[in-house]
């Protein structure tokens, strides 16, 4: 059960590093091999690639949070159900993603993580990121 804790309390520091803007804190949960999938183009990134998509985010969508969190936690990882919300900077407009996520844990890090989101969400968090 000790070992669950400890997931449980690892997923809930990188999803609060993500909605506080902490890059860092959110890469330094991966381990520098991780693989991180998406639905939406089914490609395999790095942390490091994660980290600079999820810094461009974080300077486009304001006021994020990741509501209606549920954690489940087994042996060797986690999946979190939830909707992260926000506000684009650039009009001011509302947006929310509902999302899944699955990742395998080992050693108190994340090995995997395969993201789950409908592509349209998606467009209207990205709708300003060229401009």
């Amino acid at each position: 059960m000790a070992e669950q804790d400890d997931i449980r309390a690892m997923a809930t520091r990188f999803f609060n590093a993500i909605e506080a803007g902490d890059i860092e804190t959110m890469r330094e949960t991966f381990t520098a091999d991780a693989k991180i999938w998406h639905n939406t183009d089914e490609l395999i990134v790095t942390r490091d690639q994660t980290a600079q998509t999820l810094t461009g985010m974080a300077s486009r969508i304001k006021n994020r949070e990741y509501a209606d969190r549920q954690l489940t936690v087994f042996p060797g990882g986690f999946v979190q159900q939830h909707v992260l919300k926000g506000v684009r900077v650039h009009d001011d407009v509302p947006v929310r993603l509902p999302c899944a996520i699955i990742c395998k844990v080992e050693n108190g890090k994340i090995t995997r993580l395969d993201e789950y989101f409908d592509s349209a969400h998606v467009a209207e968090f990205r709708k300003f990121a060229n401009a």
